[in-house]
C-alpha cells in the first residue's frame, strides 16, 4: 500500500460537515477544553480565593458532573454512532442534515450553559434545553436506522438503549431546574454515569476493541460474546437501582460480578504478541481502568457495612471517569480520527502524550480523595487534564478541518 503523506492544505471550515465524525468531533474536543477550564479555574479559585467566583445558579460540584456527562462527552459518542450505525446495519449513511443539528444543539447547549454559570441563570436553562433539543434529534436519527434494519443488531440496540436513559437524566436536570429538588439531580448524575456512559463505553469496547485487534494481528480470535452484554446490562442496572435507593452496602454485590466480568473480557482480548501497534496497546490499557474502577466501588462498599463511611469518597468515581472515560475518549478518537482521515492507524506523539499525562491525572485524582489539602490536588489534577488535551484537541481538530490525506471523500 502506498504511504501517505500529511496534507498541507489551509483548514476549511466547510469540512467539518463532510462527515458526522468530524463536525461531532470537533465539537467535543472544544467542549472537552471549555468545560475543565471552567472546572479547574472554579477548584483553584475555592482553593485559592483568587477570584471569589459566586456560586452559580445550580452548585459548581453538581454542574461540572452534569457537564461532563451530558455535554461533554455526548458529541463524541455521537459522532461515533452517526457514523457506524449505517454500516452496522447496511443501510445509506446519513446526511449532514442529520448530524449538524446534533452538532450545534450540543456546542450551543454547553457554551451557553457554562456562560449561565457566571451570573446568567437564564441562560444556563437555555443551554440544559438547547442540549436536550439536539440530543433529542440525535436519537430520533438513530432509532430510526434502528426500525429500518432488516437484522438484529444488539450493539447498536445497547446503544441507543444507553441515550435513552441518558435523555432521561436530561429531563431530570430540566426537573431539577423548574423544582429544585435535590433528589432529581442526585438520580440524574446516576443516570448519567450508570445509564449512559458506562453501557455505551462497555457496548462500544465490547464490539471494537477485540474487532480492531483481528484487523492489525494476524490469527487474533476474536472473542465478543453477547451473554457477556446482556450480563452487563443487568450487573449495571442492579448498581443503577442501588444507587438511586442509597442501597450502598449492597453495591459490592454487583460490583464484584462486573470485576469478574470485565476482567474476563480483558484477559479474553489481551494481546498476546509484543509487536501489537501503540494504539491497539493503550485502547487495552484504558479498558483496564474499569475492572480497577468497579474494584474501588466494591471495597467503598463493604468499608461502607461495618463503618457507615465512604473511606474513598469520590475515588472510585474518578477512577472510571478519568481513568476509564478520560482514557479511552483519547484512544479510541485518535483510532477513528486517524482511520477516517486515510492516515496509518498509529498511536502518535501527541495523542500518546495525551495519554501518559491522563494516566498520570487519573493517578493523582484517585489518591487526591485521602491527601491532605485535596482540594488544592483537585486543581492540580485539572490542570494536568487541560495539559493532556490542549495539544490533542488542536491536533484533532487541523485533522478535521482539513481535507483526507489519502484524497478520498469524507
Amino acid at each position: 500500500m502506498a504511504a501517505v503523506t500529511e496534507n498541507v492544505s489551509l483548514p476549511d471550515i466547510r469540512l467539518l460537515a463532510a462527515a458526522p465524525h468530524r463536525f461531532m468531533f470537533f465539537v467535543g474536543a472544544s467542549n472537552v477544553l471549555m468545560a475543565m477550564l471552567w472546572w479547574t479555574v472554579w477548584l483553584l479559585d475555592a482553593r485559592f480565593q483568587w477570584f471569589a467566583m459566586p456560586q452559580p445558579a445550580i452548585p459548581a460540584g453538581w454542574m461540572h458532573a452534569i457537564i461532563m456527562q451530558y455535554q461533554v462527552l455526548p458529541p463524541f459518542m455521537f459522532g461515533f454512532l452517526l457514523t457506524v450505525f449505517p454500516k452496522w446495519m447496511n443501510l445509506p449513511a446519513l446526511s449532514r442534515w442529520h448530524y449538524v443539528p446534533v452538532g450545534v444543539g450540543l456546542f450551543g447547549g454547553q457554551l451557553l450553559t457554562l456562560i449561565g454559570l457566571f451570573g446568567f441563570p437564564h441562560l444556563l436553562h437555555i443551554g440544559l434545553m438547547q442540549t436536550t433539543a439536539g440530543w433529542i434529534a440525535g436519537l430520533i436519527f438513530l432509532l430510526t436506522l434502528l426500525w429500518k434494519e432488516k437484522q438484529t443488531t444488539w450493539h447498536a440496540i445497547s446503544c441507543a438503549t444507553a441515550l435513552s436513559l441518558g435523555l432521561t437524566g436530561l429531563l431530570l436536570v430540566l426537573a431539577y431546574s423548574y423544582t429544585g429538588n435535590a433528589r432529581l439531580m442526585f438520580a440524574a448524575i446516576k443516570f448519567g454515569s450508570f445509564g449512559l456512559l458506562l453501557p455505551m463505553y462497555f457496548t462500544v469496547c465490547h464490539r471494537m476493541l477485540p474487532f480492531f485487534a483481528s484487523v492489525v494481528i494476524p490469527g487474533y480470535k476474536m472473542v465478543r460474546p453477547l451473554w457477556a452484554l446482556a450480563l452487563f446490562w443487568c450487573l449495571i442496572l442492579l448498581h443503577l437501582s442501588l444507587e438511586l435507593m442509597h442501597g450502598y452496602a449492597w453495591l459490592w454485590l454487583p460490583d464484584i460480578a462486573l470485576v469478574v466480568l470485565t476482567s474476563y473480557l480483558l484477559w479474553q482480548w489481551r494481546l498476546q504478541k509484543a509487536e501489537a501497534p501503540a494504539l491497539l496497546k493503550v485502547l487495552m490499557v484504558g479498558f483496564a481502568w474499569l475492572p480497577i474502577a468497579m474494584s474501588l466501588y466494591a471495597i467503598q462498599s463493604a468499608w461502607f457495612i461495618g463503618t457507615g463511611e465512604f473511606i474513598l469518597a469520590r475515588a472510585p468515581a474518578h477512577a472510571l471517569f478519568v481513568g476509564f472515560f478520560g482514557s479511552l475518549l483519547v484512544a479510541m478518537v485518535t483510532r477513528v480520527t486517524r482511520g477516517h482521515s486515510g492516515r496509518p492507524l498509529e498511536l502518535g506523539r501527541v495523542a500518546a502524550f495525551a495519554f501518559i499525562v491522563i494516566q498520570i491525572t487519573a493517578v493523582l485524582r484517585v489518591v487526591a480523595e485521602v491527601l491532605p489539602d485535596a482540594l488544592l490536588w483537585q486543581g492540580v489534577a485539572g490542570i494536568l487534564w487541560l495539559l493532556a488535551f490542549v495539544p490533542w484537541v488542536f491536533r484533532s481538530s487541523w485533522i478535521y478541518l482539513t481535507p483526507r490525506v489519502d484524497g478520498q471523500a469524507g
